[in-house]
């Protein structure tokens, strides 16, 4: 039953660019809900768009670029709400009905919902770093796109969806829809930590904090993707 319902109305979208390493596994988490899956490919030369369609998904190419991917498959979904999750994120067990119960509530067709950031990581550092993540969300109402975002079609519309941006598409479009319609919900998205394991835990975070405040200060997303890549 759950799956049925959720068929009907949600759609799931999944920016993606040479992800082949993470995406089945993601994919894999999403297919507890049984609901339409969107892999949107900004030129991936990994077999990314293969490996999507052999489990399951569908595939819809795009210039790269995650603010215009994320555009771009909002823009073909068929569902009435929309879960944009990156394509090595995955949503842990359970999560489908916990989303089905967030999308019951019609007070919630004007807010949104994202769930908590965990990595896949046993060390302390990576401890931290969620702790840090949740205070980040919980005083500034800032979770970023590796934690999932669920909302209606119709708050998406409102508030003028993802803009095409090369980055930041995610701080761009929470900061629309305000601290005020933001819920945490009760479930880990588990976040691959090789970027962090790669550079180093202090050197990956600042980095991240530096493209955020550079963000806030008005610097060109172009300008700060350079620093973030």
């Amino acid at each position: 039953m759950v799956k049925a319902v959720l068929e009907q109305s949600l759609a799931i979208v999944i920016p993606a660019l040479n992800a082949a390493h993470g995406l089945a596994a993601t994919l894999a988490a999403c297919a507890e809900a049984g609901a339409e899956t969107l892999v949107v490919d900004g030129g991936s030369r990994d077999g990314t768009p293969d490996l999507a369609r052999r489990i399951g998904a569908r595939v819809l190419e795009s210039a790269p670029g995650r603010g215009q991917q994320l555009a771009a498959g909002a823009a073909a979904a068929r569902g009435e709400w929309l879960l944009f999750l990156h394509a090595d994120t995955r949503p842990a067990p359970g999560w489908a009905a916990v989303v089905r119960g967030f999308m019951a509530d019609p007070v919630n067709a004007a807010r949104a919902a994202h769930f908590t950031f965990a990595l896949d990581d046993p060390s302390p550092q990576a401890r931290r770093l969620e702790r840090l993540v949740a205070w980040r969300c919980r005083v500034l109402g800032l979770p970023y796109g590796d934690q999932g975002l669920l909302l209606s079609r119709a708050l998406y519309d409102a508030v003028g969806g993802f803009r095409p941006l090369p980055l930041m598409e995610d701080v761009d479009l929470v900061r629309r829809l305000g601290r005020r319609r933001l819920v945490a919900l009760p479930v880990p998205a588990v976040t691959s930590a090789e970027r962090w394991r790669r550079e180093g835990w202090r050197r990956r975070s600042a980095r991240n904090l530096a493209c955020l405040s550079l963000w806030f200060l008005g610097v060109p997303p172009g300008v700060i993707r350079r620093l973030y890549a």
